[in-house]
C-alpha cells in the first residue's frame, strides 16, 4: 500500500519526534484488517513475537494471520491473564523464557496486543532480552490508545508499589484502531475516559470544555468522536515527551491524580476493584481539592472537575470503591512516599492552579495531604 493510502483521510497520524528513535501512531477505523501496512520493518522472513491477554486474543489471532499472510518466517502468541496483577516479576520472567526458548534475535520484533497492562510488560520485556529488540504497540483499551501506549514508558508492579521497576523504550509504531474498543466492557471505557480528561485538566482548558460537550460521544464509541478525543490526546502527550521524555522535569504533568491514584490501587493490592483509570478519576478529584486547600485553584473548578468525572460515571472517591477499600491515612501517606516522583521521602504532587493549567509541588505540606486523604477516605469528598 502506497504512502498515501496509508495517510488516507479517514486514518489520524501523529508523530513522536525524537530524532532516531521518532515513530508514528495511527489512529482510526478499520486499521487491524490492514496492519501490515504500518509495521516499520520487512514482514518478509521477520521472527515475531506476539504478547496479548485472554481478553483480546482473537486480534492477536487476526493479526498473527495477517503477518504470516505476508511471509513471517515466525509468528507465534503468548496468551497471558488479563488484569494488573500480570504486571510482575513472574509474568516478565515467563515472557524472557518464550521468547528465549523460541531463539529471538535482535531482529526479532515484540507486539504488544492488549490495554496497558499487556503493552508495559511486553514493552519491558523487549527491552531487557538479548538488551533490546525491536516493539510495537497495538492498543486495544481506550486507556492504553490515548496515554499508556505513548511515549515509551515501560514496566511491572511490585508489593511496595505501582510501575517501580520499568525502563524508557520507545516503540516502532502505534495502531489504534478504535473499531476495537467497541469489544470493551463500559467500565474499562470510563476507565480510560479519565485519562483523556487529564489532557485537557493539564493544559488545554478548551479540550476540556470540548469533553464536558462531548464526553458522552467518546464514552459511547461514537467513531469520530473517539478518534478526535485520541488524537487530541496522543498530540498533547506527543509535545510533552518530546520536551522531555525521560521524565526530568515537565513529563510529570502527565501524573496528575496519579500519585493518590497509584496509592491507593497499591492498597487494593491490584486485585481488580479499582482500575488504573477509576485511581486516577479519584486522584484527580483529591489533587484539585489538595490545590484548594493550599490556595492554587478555586473551589469552583475542584467541583466542577468532580461533576464532570461523575457524570460520565466515573468514581470520584475512595468511597465508591467496592468492596470497600480497607486502608488507611498512615498506609496511603507510606506508599506515596515511595512514589516515582519523590525525592528523599518528600512526596512530589501534580496540582492545578485552574483547569488546563497544572504545576509540580515538592513542597506541599503533609498535614494538607493527611487532611485530603481523611476527608476523602471518611467523608467521600464534597
Amino acid at each position: 500500500m502506497s504512502e498515501a493510502e496509508i495517510h488516507d483521510l479517514t486514518t489520524k497520524v501523529v508523530t513522536i519526534p525524537l530524532g532516531e528513535r521518532s515513530y508514528e501512531i495511527f489512529i482510526g477505523s478499520g486499521l487491524l484488517s490492514r496492519i501490515s501496512d504500518f509495521m516499520p520493518f520487512d514482514i518478509g522472513g521477520s521472527k515475531i513475537f506476539i504478547v496479548t491477554d485472554d481478553h483480546v486474543e482473537r486480534y492477536a489471532q487476526q493479526i498473527k494471520h495477517q503477518f504470516l499472510g505476508q511471509g513471517a518466517g515466525f509468528c507465534e502468541i503468548i496468551v497471558l491473564p488479563h488484569g494488573e496483577k500480570t504486571k510482575s516479576y513472574e509474568f516478565l520472567s515467563k515472557l524472557h523464557h518464550w521468547m528465549l526458548g523460541h531463539n529471538i534475535h535482535r531482529n526479532s520484533v515484540v507486539v504488544a496486543v492488549g490495554g496497558g497492562v499487556i503493552g508495559d510488560l511486553a514493552g519491558f520485556a523487549a527491552a531487557t532480552v538479548l538488551r533490546g529488540v525491536p516493539f510495537v504497540q497495538i492498543p486495544t483499551t481506550l486507556l492504553s490508545q490515548v496515554d499508556s501506549s505513548v511515549g515509551g514508558k515501560t514496566g511491572i508492579n511490585t508489593e511496595y508499589g505501582k510501575n517501580l521497576v520499568g525502563s524508557f523504550y520507545q516503540p516502532g509504531v502505534v495502531v489504534a484502531d478504535v473499531d476495537v474498543l467497541n469489544t470493551l466492557p463500559r467500565r474499562e471505557v470510563l476507565a480510560g475516559y479519565a485519562e483523556v480528561v487529564k489532557y485537557g485538566l493539564i493544559g488545554n482548558i478548551r479540550f476540556f470544555e470540548w469533553l464536558e460537550e462531548n464526553g458522552r460521544g467518546v464514552c459511547d464509541l461514537i467513531p469520530e468522536v473517539v478518534a478526535e478525543a485520541v488524537e487530541v490526546s496522543c498530540k498533547a502527550k506527543a509535545a510533552i515527551v518530546q520536551e522531555d521524555e525521560l521524565e526530568s522535569g515537565r513529563r510529570a504533568l502527565l501524573n496528575l491524580g496519579h500519585t493518590f491514584g497509584h496509592a491507593l490501587e497499591t492498597a487494593a493490592g491490584y486485585d481488580g476493584r479499582l482500575l488504573h483509570g477509576e485511581g486516577v478519576s479519584i486522584g484527580m478529584v483529591m489533587a484539585f481539592e489538595l490545590s484548594e486547600n493550599l490556595g492554587l485553584c478555586s473551589r469552583d473548578d475542584m467541583i466542577r472537575v468532580e461533576d464532570h468525572l461523575g457524570a460520565v460515571g466515573l468514581m470520584t472517591s475512595p468511597m465508591d470503591i467496592s468492596p470497600a477499600l480497607e486502608t488507611s491515612v498512615d498506609e496511603l501517606i507510606t506508599i506515596m512516599r515511595r512514589d516515582k516522583k519523590a525525592q528523599d521521602g518528600q512526596m512530589t504532587f501534580i496540582l492545578a492552579e485552574t483547569i488546563g493549567r497544572a504545576v509540580i509541588k515538592k513542597d506541599v505540606p503533609e498535614d494538607l495531604v493527611r487532611a485530603v486523604l481523611t476527608k476523602f477516605l471518611v467523608g467521600g469528598g464534597q
